[in-house]
């Protein structure tokens, strides 16, 4: 009996050894959350999530209904053909002149022979070649009048390209995606109901990697730095369990301890908070505190 009690001694010292490890700092494990929100009107259509799924980066997420838009992309399809077949043909008009200048010309070859056989008169040639002058000048004329009257109306496709554009681009964002690997923490909207631009879909986070963010004194920020390795623990039962952290960020500014950080040595009036970023192996959760050990970390 008395070494059973001696047993008892012994391992409650061990304890009260273990707990009374004073950590350099003390804090809570946050991560950085994203809110992903809609960004066109309409009712979800498809809802691929639940709270606590895993997505990929790029995964889709939920889509808003798109019919309304794919009707008004199809109106400003048939706006743009119509507007084409408003549009004169040049070409046919121009071709026509183009074949009575040619008779022109092979006439005025005709009485060209002739001429130097003295079988016409330079008065038929001169008509003819004034003839020729006209048609060209109905060719530059009608070349620019049809011209100016096509600029006019393809002008028109110009902000019809536009808003087809437009209406491409809200398609687009009506299909919602995950902007990066994380795990879904809330989910504020269900099928069937109704988006709004800016309306919160989901809440999500990248857990793979945690960060605790710490208070440090003014005494303590001497020995720590950027990049900086540190023994991360936080609280698996009767023991603790310990994690490699980095030193990520440290503020350039004082502030008062905030009331959540609780301590075993007596509250300092003024820290720095300090940012260690701790791989997840999936047993830390956002809110939990953790400590960490200077001493235990590589400089």
């Amino acid at each position: 009996m008395k070494y059973y009690f001696l047993i008892l001694i012994a391992l409650f010292a061990a304890a009260c050894n273990r707990h009374e490890e004073k950590a350099d700092a003390y804090g809570n494990f946050e991560a950085t959350e994203i809110i992903i929100s809609a960004e066109t009107n309409g009712k979800i259509t498809n809802l691929s999530i639940e709270e606590g799924d895993d997505v990929r980066q790029n995964q889709l997420i939920a889509v808003i209904d798109t019919v309304q838009l794919h009707l008004k992309k199809e109106q400003l399809l048939a706006s743009g053909v119509a507007i084409d077949a408003k549009t004169q043909n040049l070409q046919v008009q121009i071709d026509v002149l183009e074949e009575q200048r040619s008779n022109v010309l092979r006439e005025k070859n005709r009485v060209e022979k002739l001429l130097k056989d003295s079988a016409a008169t330079t008065k038929q040639l001169d008509d003819i070649n004034g003839e020729l002058e006209v048609i060209d000048k109905k060719i530059a004329a009608t070349k620019s009048s049809i011209s100016t009257a096509n600029r006019g109306i393809l002008s028109e496709k110009q902000p019809l390209a536009v808003s087809i554009k437009q209406v491409e681009d809200m398609i687009t964002r009506s299909k919602i995606e995950s902007p990066v690997d994380g795990t879904i923490l809330k989910k504020y909207i269900e099928l069937g109901e109704y988006a709004v631009p800016g309306k919160p879909l989901c809440k999500l986070a990248d857990l793979s990697e945690m960060i605790l963010r710490v208070y440090v004194s003014e005494t303590g920020l001497a020995n720590i730095k950027i990049g900086q390795k540190v023994s991360v623990a936080i609280d698996n039962g009767e023991e603790l369990k310990h994690f490699e952290g980095t030193i990520s960020w440290i503020a350039d500014k004082a502030e008062f301890t905030p009331k959540i950080v609780q301590t075993k040595e007596e509250r300092v009036n003024l820290v720095y908070a300090v940012k260690v970023n701790v791989k997840n192996d999936g047993s830390i959760k956002i809110g939990m505190p953790g400590e960490i050990h200077f001493e235990n970390g590589d400089e």
